[in-house]
């Protein structure tokens, strides 16, 4: 079942789309303002986010421009009142996958949803991520590889290394590795998170994966 982030902070809308992708057979999420949407985009557990511009905080266009940046390559669908063309084309060139102003009819969003889903499917499957030349992660055999050395993971480690191999250089906080890594049903003063990452530095090396005092864990960028 595909999974779906509605990032936006106007509620009778946020419900609207909600209940009408659930009845489509779609999960998801909502976000009621632009650092939340952040967050949950950034973890990689959705398959595509409705993103409404003028969101509290963060504004769509700065949330859509951070997970470029980052290399988050979610697919968006941008909704917005506003429909000039300077605002579609900045939209499109700063990362939006689709543009659809307010009013809009569901249906019509229904038919694009599905259409970059589609999209996103077709595009090649990744088997093997890497960090550099001595770190990689199969996502058949799901060991991965440290150096010249072979290295059987956990399920929650194979799945705490994806993460962090698909947001290599990006600081993740103790909470996006717990919702994507544990799901929506965790603690948030377990230490849990520390313990898979000790794990995981015992596997890989001490190096591979950086403590950012305050604000999480990154998988550096080889240099």
């Amino acid at each position: 079942m595909n999974r779906i982030l509605i990032a936006e902070d106007e509620e009778r809308i946020a419900s609207f789309v909600e209940k009408g992708l659930r009845a489509n057979g779609f999960n998801t999420t909502v976000a009621s303002d632009g650092d939340t949407a952040l967050d949950y985009a950034s973890t990689g557990a959705f398959d595509l986010v409705v993103l409404d511009i003028g969101l509290p905080g963060r504004d769509g266009f700065t949330v859509l421009r951070a997970l470029r940046e980052t290399r988050v390559t979610v697919p968006v669908i941008v909704l917005t009142a506003r429909d000039s063309v300077r605002d579609t084309v900045a939209g499109l060139e700063g990362g939006a996958d689709d543009w659809m102003t307010k009013p809009f009819r569901f249906e019509e969003l229904l038919a694009r949803v599905r259409l970059r889903l589609r999209t996103a499917a077709r595009a090649p499957e990744v088997t093997v991520l890497r960090c550099g030349d001595d770190l990689s992660l199969d996502l058949r055999t799901r060991r991965a590889r440290a150096g010249t050395a072979l290295v059987d993971l956990s399920a929650r480690e194979f799945v705490l290394l994806e993460l962090f191999l698909r947001h290599p250089g990006q600081v993740l906080s103790r909470e996006q590795i717990l919702s994507h890594v544990w799901g929506y049903d965790f603690d948030p003063g377990s230490n849990i998170v520390d313990v898979y990452v000790r794990a995981l530095r015992k596997k890989l090396g001490a190096h591979r994966v950086e403590t950012v005092r305050g604000m999480g864990y990154r998988l550096p960028h080889p240099t």
